[in-house]
């Protein structure tokens, strides 16, 4: 990147000292103002200056030097209008030799600028918000040099600082100052776990606010740059380094190209010069990061444009660094009711937040199969995922109502949007109070039969919902949570006593426990799953498969669960088992260490019952090959799924594609339901089709008993099983199944409201 011009800084420090002397005279705001466009003006031999600012929605005039004085509070543009409004609007900076070239140019005869021909303007931003315009013009034909549109830069970022401190502006200014509004936004995304909540944006990774910008001591600012700069070329390094990026691939090439920015002496040469005309370290670095958007604005090139995610991800990690604001707004703490924004979080992230006032969160990345959507869903957390450039739309603080359930979120709301999604929530809290209602009731069918309907786990606080839920037990408990959260492997002893804390919650109700599942899209940081990147890890290298070939791992779960269940019942259940061998070999691990316990006089579980996961649709090909080693089977919906159809279900155009009612995977429960049956297999469900009271109603039409499901669906579900008759319901599957409808889902739906059912 090239250098800055001597000149540019001088004139930068010579604006800089005329507008820190406007800043500590005397005068209302009115006064102070046409001295800063008197400064400015002299400092760039500008014919005119003037200063644009937001009041009421609109930009106006609020002073001047060359213009019409009689224009100043007069003239008025609304945003977008004109170049002045095409700056604010777009919050980008122009540079025309020729104003009336332009096609946003809009002729106002009452500032006399007929006769004034090239026009250079830059926003005035706080908050990423363009909250006025600095404007120059000239007779002229000509195209403002980079040393005034730099000096224009740098005093658009002071008078930002002006413009919104208390000392500074009267009350018409301030109170317009301090109440943007840009309107409001619905913008899209995809569903990740449903559910709706109102709250306020926080970022996850908080905007580093800039208050002051004129620097008192340069050479400090100067060694708080240096500094800054060692430390987060520290941690790239660090980044680009760990084992687990694997060797080769495109990402080595991405890594070192971020690697090269962060150590491009051209960028922290920029970064001292505007130091040199005297900003802070934080406004400097900002300023450069602005000058660098205009640049590449100007350049249409798809690499470049990579490359600009790039810049901007160091300079915002470089400002948190300088300002010391690294920590995220968990560590921080949350005031109220909030909803987090976010490029995507880790599973531990997410934990770290306050829980009571986590209200949703809002990504932009994020997909189905991710951990923290998992863990989100566990807690009860709605998550709208793949929402573009939320971070450059939404603002902190502002006002955002979270609908993931129509894969929407609302920003800064009017109020028919706002009624419309009160009632909505209203609605959704009578149901949940009439669920709560049935906490003690058991599912059972108009007709006696009685349905098993657990809740699935993982965390700590899951616990106390089993009898919150009123649910029959934990039907899943997925331990690579405690995997997942933690820095480091968790040893024999902290999961152990994990292990049986939540066998003593539970208390007499049975919980099973799924063995580690993790590899392929659930990679563990201290744990180097693959040597090199799979090109599909929903089908790669995980679950039991590592559990198998890293038996040290398993072999200390085996001891841990059963130490833990001394006295006690164990259900063991292995994941993604394709063939008998499998959970064959998984078993024998825990036997093995069942008999060394009985070796060590350990007290032993009273008895250890061993189950699968059918995700794998090879499985049910061999159910009577374990009939009399398999004490019951849970078929994993969301994995099945996506191996059935060949459709990867973190890839947004095919989360949605497939249908859980479809007669494929209809038929295919169907007939495993059957073979479990009839060799004497205990079935279950733990996917999330068993959450949704229609598919639910699906799954005992079919067969299923035992359903395993989120805590917060077990109140739809236990309303719909009271409320059906289950002889008939059977009876419309078979039609179903038969006849392979356009739309089994709406036929099933149909049934439903016909016959009175509760489907929430």
């Amino acid at each position: 990147m090239p250098a800055t011009d001597p000149a540019s800084t001088k004139t930068a420090r010579n604006i800089l000292t005329g507008l820190r002397a406007i800043m500590a005279s005397r005068g209302n705001a009115q006064k102070k103002l046409n001295k800063v466009v008197d400064t400015i003006a002299e400092a760039v031999s500008s014919e005119v200056c003037s200063i644009y600012l937001r009041r009421d929605g609109v930009l106006e005039l609020f002073a001047t030097r060359g213009l019409n004085a009689e224009a100043v509070h007069v003239t008025k543009l609304a945003m977008g209008e004109g170049l002045t409004g095409y700056i604010a609007k777009n919050v980008e900076t122009l540079n025309l030799d020729e104003a009336a070239s332009h096609p946003d140019f809009q002729y106002r005869p009452e500032t006399g600028e007929e006769k004034f021909h090239s026009f250079a303007g830059v926003p005035i931003i706080r908050n990423q918000q363009a909250i006025g315009v600095l404007c120059a013009q000239h007779v002229e034909p000509r195209r403002y040099s980079e040393v005034e549109i730099e000096a224009f830069q740098t005093a658009a970022m002071v008078l930002s600082e002006l413009i919104s401190s208390a000392d500074f502006v009267d009350d018409n200014i301030a109170g317009e100052a301090a109440t943007l509004d840009n309107g409001a936004n619905r913008l899209s995304g995809l569903q990740l776990v449903k559910g709706k909540a109102s709250g306020h944006a926080v970022f996850h990774q908080p905007r580093v606010k800039i208050e002051h910008t004129v620097a008192e001591d340069t050479e400090a600012e100067r060694h708080r740059v240096y500094s800054a700069f060692d430390k987060m070329r520290a941690q790239i390094d660090q980044m680009t380094s760990q084992a687990e990026f694997g060797v080769g691939g495109e990402h080595e090439e991405v890594l070192e190209t971020y690697k090269m920015f962060a150590y491009d002496e051209g960028w922290s040469r920029r970064i001292n010069e505007a130091i040199d005309s005297g900003l802070t370290a934080e406004a400097a670095i900002e300023r450069v990061q602005q000058h660098t958007r205009m640049r590449m604005r100007q350049i249409d090139d798809p690499l470049l444009a990579e490359r600009m995610h790039d810049l901007e991800d160091l300079a915002n990690r470089l400002l948190r660094t300088v300002s010391g604001q690294m920590g995220t707004a968990a560590k921080m703490g949350l005031r109220e009711d909030t909803i987090l924004i976010a490029r995507n979080l880790g599973p531990a992230e997410l934990l770290e937040y306050d829980r009571r006032k986590l209200k949703g969160v809002v990504l932009e990345e994020g997909s189905l199969t991710a951990h923290v959507t998992i863990i989100a869903r566990a807690m009860g957390i709605p998550i709208l995922g793949q929402v573009k450039n939320i971070r450059q739309v939404v603002r902190e603080d502002d006002h955002l109502l979270l609908n993931v359930d129509d894969n929407v979120v609302f920003v800064r709301p009017g109020p028919s949007v706002e009624e419309a999604f009160e009632a909505q929530l209203e609605l959704s809290q009578k149901k949940r109070a009439a669920y709560s209602e049935l906490r003690d009731k058991e599912a059972v069918t108009k007709d006696g039969v009685r349905i098993t309907v657990n809740i699935n786990a993982g965390l700590r606080d899951d616990l106390a919902l089993l009898n919150l839920t009123g649910a029959d037990g934990i039907g899943l408990f997925r331990t690579e949570f405690q995997f997942l959260v933690a820095a480091t492997m968790p040893g024999r002893t902290a999961q152990t006593r994990f292990y049986r804390d939540v066998l003593d919650a539970a208390g007499d109700k049975p919980v099973i426990f799924r063995t580690v599942d993790i590899g392929g899209d659930k990679p563990l940081p201290y744990f180097q799953a693959s040597q090199s990147k799979e090109d599909n890890p929903a089908m790669g290298w995980r679950a039991i498969r590592i559990g198998l070939e890293r038996d040290a791992l398993m072999k200390v779960q085996a001891r841990a669960l059963i130490e833990a269940a001394a006295g006690r019942k164990l259900n063991v259940m292995f994941p993604m088992v394709a063939e008998p061998w499998e959970f064959d070999e998984a078993k024998a691990v825990f036997e093995t260490q069942r008999e060394y316990l009985r070796g060590q006089k350990k007290m032993l579980p009273s008895q250890i019952r061993y189950g699968a996961m059918l995700e794998v649709p090879a499985l049910a090909e061999c159910l009577d090959l374990m009939a009399d080693r398999l004490d019951f089977l849970s078929i994993g919906t969301n994995d099945l799924t996506q191996f059935l159809f060949a459709a990867d279900r973190s890839n947004p155009r095919l989360a949605e594609r497939f249908d859980w009612m479809s007669p494929a995977i209809l038929r295919f429960i169907h007939r495993v339901s059957g073979d479990a049956e009839r060799l004497g297999i205990s079935l279950g469900v733990c996917g999330e089709m068993g959450g949704r009271p229609l598919d639910a109603l699906a799954l005992l039409g079919l067969g299923v008993r035992n359903l395993s499901i989120t805590p917060a669906s077990v109140g739809p579900i236990k309303a719909m099983v009271r409320s059906l008759d289950l002889g008939q319901a059977r009876q419309e599957i078979q039609t179903i199944l038969k006849e392979a409808p356009a739309e089994p889902r709406i036929c099933l739906e149909q049934w439903a409201n016909k016959h009175q059912v509760d489907l929430g």
